[in-house]
């Protein structure tokens, strides 16, 4: 079993933290929200008092953060992660980022003699609940090798997706045809309630030919046909709209830089921009049927 520093405990890194807690690991974890830190504190994990206690005498520290900027401050910073990480401690970062500070964090952490993963997730704070998140994972194979069974204490599914930076390619071209396919399926559904065909009715024959995604049979947008979906919860989040955006924004950016063609991306900005922009960033994704409906 590993001690395992772990930076970022909110609505995700929490129950990632937890997950490692019940495989055997041991945690000792920091956020800079004390509630956090008091939830990892009651189930079992160690609070540290800063950054440096979290990671000085880990064999792994995973990181859970924001954004870029987040991410290179704590590790590059002059008492960062890197700056007092022990030789050896395998880095993870799972945070959601651009693939350009990925890269820079990990070359920063390979000058210092030190193996570092991008690792992003997908599954939302359910998939984290319930460990069965999808790990997409950038960096050297060895790396991967030490990672793979702490990352499988935490999710179902864990892709070696090669070099640094790709696992964070990966999530934000993943995650740039989940948005797009939920505005998809969500404008569907609205066509067919103003035609009077009934919504369980599209989703029985859709789920079973051709416009079947998950988008549809997982998360379905409306009311009804997936019980476990947030429709049926006043779209409660399991990822929210905002987080969402932040995802399509990224990919946006690297298709400016790429030169790559995503016309369908930035127009999936654009309406996420205005479903977020009217208040409702806080809510599940999958709430923009609401505005589409309304646009309508």
């Amino acid at each position: 079993m590993a001690r395992i520093g772990f930076i970022g405990l909110g609505k995700m890194g929490s129950p990632m933290a937890r997950n490692l807690l019940a495989a055997g690991h041991e945690v000792i974890g920091f956020d800079v929200v004390p509630a956090a830190c008091e939830a990892l504190a009651a189930a079992g994990g160690r609070i540290a008092a800063g950054l440096a206690e979290a990671v000085a005498d880990a064999d792994v520290v995973i990181t859970m953060l924001p954004t870029g900027r987040h991410v290179r401050d704590v590790y590059l910073g002059e008492s960062g992660i890197i700056a007092v990480a022990r030789p050896g401690t395998l880095l993870i970062d799972s945070s959601t980022i651009d693939v350009e500070s990925a890269r820079a964090v990990a070359e920063a952490a390979a000058a210092a003699g030190l193996a570092m993963l991008d690792a992003p997730v997908s599954g939302g704070t359910v998939g984290a609940e319930a460990a069965t998140l999808t790990f997409m994972v950038g960096g050297p194979r060895d790396g991967f090798d030490r990672a793979e069974p702490i990352l499988r204490a935490m999710g179902r599914t864990v892709v070696h997706a090669g070099a640094s930076g790709n696992g964070q390619a990966a999530k934000i071209c993943n995650n740039m045809m989940c948005g797009i396919a939920m505005i998809g399926v969500a404008e569907a559904f609205a066509l067919a309630e103003k035609l009077g065909l009934d919504a369980q009715t599209l989703f029985d024959v859709s789920s079973t030919s051709s416009g079947q995604c998950w988008s549809l049979t997982t998360y379905c947008p409306v009311p009804g046909p997936v019980p476990t979906s947030p429709a049926n919860k006043g779209y409660e989040a399991g990822f929210a709209a905002a987080l969402m955006l932040k995802d399509l924004t990224l990919a946006q950016q690297a298709a400016a830089g790429t030169g790559a063609a995503t016309p369908l991306g930035t127009a999936a900005v654009s309406l996420y921009a205005l479903f977020v922009g009217s208040g409702r960033g806080d809510r599940d994704f999958s709430g923009i049927v609401e505005m589409l409906r309304g646009a309508a």
